[in-house]
């Protein structure tokens, strides 16, 4: 006997209300998108539960899969059989060995079929003692146990569900906006990337490529971090802006103390225009209160001027420790640590103002004409869409969308 199904529970999805219907709907398209390279797979939703039926696909490949589906509190490996006492003991055991080196257990029993002849004060026992005689130095804790063995009697037959896995949590990609993702190549943008798709966020990128200050390999690191990010929710679409001319005249132009703080008000211009032209409702940033210059309350106040959309900054409370903790967790650091800089560390000025001034970096920037030079990036911009099985240098078919 092997496991057919993978059943999954929902998290605070299921305290939605009117739209519940639309969250499901939403998290059984992401679980199929995730699951394309398991073409036997099926997904079934029922009341307030949804399963994954493996049709003799690997049950452990495929529940890897479902752990990074965002919208899944939890998962477990289960089987459905016919409602014979014989068939019942088989399940319960294959569910205990599931739990490998559990030494405690505990069935609980539900009978939803009131036809069945065992009730389920009768049928914890009867299950319980054959797991007994089949091991050895193994025990009953009805308090706290390694493994809780879950048995249900329906009038289409009986499930026996094993031990839980951890989902990823959050909410289902696609179910609350989009957001544009200012990633640079660095730590902490992709793991802004990360915890804003929890949310539901579906996110697109936008990324600052300055050659020949900044390598193809730098861009390709880029390409790598939105690759990983896919892996959690879709197809990541990267908006590449061809930066260097701007930062050069930041660098000719411009007060040093002030370069860093006026080329993240030109970023986050360019990048409210991409925003408003593909119908994306925020920007994102990686950015951490106090960690470097432009990331104290007042360069943030001086650069939010710029733009009246809403920033996300998920990271803006964390330490560096915390945000390397999860980078590691969802597989993009030893990406980011790659030696390819990014365009953030071209004419890095030694002494960067900490407290910058809107009163200041406007009447610097009065100085010069920068809208020709946004408009010229802006139309030599390309778009680059990866996906987790997207291979480098790998050309996009004009007709993906469509499908």
């Amino acid at each position: 006997m092997n496991f057919d199904r993978i059943m999954i529970r929902y998290g605070e999805m299921a305290l939605k209300g009117k739209n519940k219907r639309a969250f499901e709907q939403k998290l059984q398209s992401n679980i199929a998108i995730k699951l394309r390279k398991y073409p036997n797979t099926t997904i079934k939703k029922t009341q307030g539960r949804m399963f994954v039926l493996l049709n003799g696909e690997d049950p452990h490949k495929v529940m890897e899969e479902c752990q990074e589906v965002f919208g899944i509190h939890s998962l477990s490996f289960a089987v459905m059989v016919e409602k014979e006492e014989e068939q019942m003991k088989d399940a319960v055991m294959l569910a205990f060995h599931d739990a490998r080196n559990a030494r405690t257990f505990k069935i609980s029993s539900k009978r939803t079929d009131k036809t069945f002849p065992i009730p389920s004060q009768e049928l914890n026992p009867l299950l319980g003692g054959h797991i007994l005689r089949q091991t050895e130095d193994v025990k009953v804790d009805v308090h706290n146990p390694d493994v809780e063995i879950k048995v249900e009697v329906r009038h289409e037959g009986c499930y026996v569900t094993a031990q839980d896995y951890p989902g990823a949590g959050g909410l289902p990609v696609g179910t609350t906006g989009k957001s544009l993702l200012m990633l640079s190549g660095g730590i902490d943008s992709p793991v802004a990337g990360y915890l804003t798709m929890k949310r539901g966020v579906e996110i697109e990128a936008i990324h600052f490529h300055s050659p020949p200050y900044t390598s193809e390999r730098a861009k390709q690191k880029v390409l790598d971090l939105a690759q990983a990010l896919s892996k959690f929710g879709s197809k990541v679409k990267v908006h590449v802006i061809p930066f260097t001319e701007i930062q050069q005249k930041i660098h000719r132009e411009m007060p040093e103390g002030y370069s860093m703080t006026i080329m993240r008000r030109m970023m986050m211009r360019i990048s409210e225009q991409v925003a408003a032209k593909n119908d994306l409702l925020s920007i994102t940033t990686g950015e951490s209160l106090g960690q470097v210059a432009s990331q104290t309350m007042e360069s943030m106040n001086t650069i939010n001027e710029v733009t009246n959309y809403p920033i996300i900054r998920p990271l803006v409370s964390m330490d560096k420790i915390e945000i390397i903790d999860i980078s590691r967790k969802i597989e993009t650091y030893e990406i980011s640590i790659r030696p390819f800089e990014d365009c953030c560390t071209v004419f890095v000025p030694k002494a960067p103002k900490t407290k910058p001034t809107r009163k200041n970096a406007n009447y610097y920037e009065s100085n010069s004409d920068f809208t020709h030079d946004i408009d010229k990036a802006l139309e030599e911009s390309y778009v680059i869409k990866v996906s987790p099985d997207h291979q480098p240098g790998q050309q996009d078919d004009e007709f993906d969308d469509l499908l």
